[in-house]
Order: C-alpha cells, then structure tokens, then sequence
C-alpha cells in the first residue's frame, strides 16, 4: 500500500467511545478541509496506532497542507498490508478485523503496525455502508 496523505485529529479514547467520536472528529476535520479549501478532500478514515487506541480521524488529502493547532497532516502507512472489504453496518465491523486476523495466522502472516478504516462516501438514498479494513504486515 502507498502512503495516502490524511489531514486528521490524534486522540486516544477508550473502545466504548469510538461510535461516537470517530464520527464526530470526521465531521470535524471535514469542515476544516472545506474551510481551508483543500483540494478534493476524500473519504473518512481511522487510523488506530497502537492498542491503547490512539487514533487518527479525519480525511484522504491530495497532498501535505498547512494544519492548525487541531488538524493536523498525517498520512496511513505505506507498506504490505492485509486487507478486506465490510459491506454492512459499523457495529458489525469488528468481523472484518476477526477476518484479516485469522488470514494472517492461516497464512503466517504477521501484523506490523497500525490498521485503519477507510469509509465510503455516504449515498443516497441510504444503502449499506462500504469500510474498507487495512491491517499494516511486518516485512
């Protein structure tokens, strides 16, 4: 995988918390990419660092930019990676991550790093919505 440039907020939260804030920090990051006039913001991700869930919300950005004290450039990692598509609902996420975790033991693969989400853009009327799993391998 390539790096993708991302303009994001970093917190750390707790398990519980993530449905309410990864949208939140999304929407968030959104109108500041809207505001600074970012060219061709993309779709929202999640970038989970380390398993104390530091994270990463935000955007898919074209290319660096100039932050503020809040949002800040980032970028996923570039790198193999494992991944699958989720077709469904967020709380039945946690299936697609079970997925890459079992591949990666069928395959003696193993995890190096963070994982991320990249969510589809919303449509409508409203369908299923489309998150794409990613799960940084170790070289």
């Amino acid at each position: 995988m390539p790096a993708q440039p991302t303009a994001v907020i970093r917190v750390q939260v707790a398990q519980s918390e993530l449905a309410r804030v990864v949208p939140a920090l999304c929407g968030e990051v959104w109108a500041f990419a809207r505001n600074a006039k970012l060219p061709r913001p993309g779709r929202h991700l999640a970038l989970y660092l380390d398993g104390a869930i530091t994270l990463e919300c935000g955007v898919e950005v074209t290319a660096p930019f100039v932050g503020s004290d809040r949002v800040v450039c980032s970028s996923t990692p570039a790198g193999r990676a494992a991944t699958t598509t989720h077709i469904g609902a967020y709380t039945e996420l946690g299936a697609a991550h079970r997925a890459i975790k079992d591949w990666c033991v069928q395959q003696g693969a193993r995890l190096g790093g963070p994982s991320w989400e990249v969510y589809g853009h919303w449509v409508d009327p409203p369908a299923l919505p489309r998150t794409d799993v990613y799960y940084l391998l170790s070289s």
